[in-house]
């Protein structure tokens, strides 16, 4: 999932170029509109783009202008948040963490509350067009901007 993992608001970023700490970038948080600040190159679209997108799209950036071949290494410092609601203890928001189940994000926020339906959990999937509603079990994985809803049961 992480290679195809796309950056959104929310995310926070470090970009490191081999050998130019003045080009150094850390934990720089995507804004409202997907965008970051970078030395030399101004403010750059990085909201839909991979990891791999923004290491190629800052080197094409930096080759020429600024240096002759930049070695540019981006990570993710943090994802953006899950949310999770319904019969939940503590529902909101909560870091998001790789290999996240919905069982997990479950015990992060509290746990079932009693009239909690362990047959009625719903995902909406973030940039899901749709934004339908899909069953899932304890087991399925969670990404960031994932919104979980864990219904009532009625008996």
């Amino acid at each position: 999932m992480f290679s195809k993992y796309k950056l959104s608001t929310g995310d926070v970023i470090s970009i490191t170029v081999l050998g130019e700490d003045d080009l150094k970038k850390e934990k720089a948080r995507l804004t409202d509109a997907g965008t970051i600040s970078y030395p030399v190159l101004g403010e750059i679209e990085v909201r839909g783009k991979t990891v791999g997108d923004l290491e190629k799209m800052i080197t094409e950036g930096l080759r020429g202008r600024y240096l002759v071949n930049p070695r540019v290494s981006v990570t993710i410092d943090e994802y953006r948040p899950f949310f999770i609601n319904g019969q939940i203890e503590k529902g909101g928001s909560y870091p998001y963490q790789p290999g996240l189940t919905v069982r997990k994000a479950v015990t992060i926020a509290g746990g079932f509350k009693e009239r909690a339906s362990l047959s009625k959990i719903f995902i909406v999937r973030e940039g899901d067009p749709t934004n339908t509603p899909k069953k899932v079990d304890l087991n399925a994985p969670i990404q960031p901007g994932d919104m979980i809803t864990v219904e009532e049961s009625f008996f």
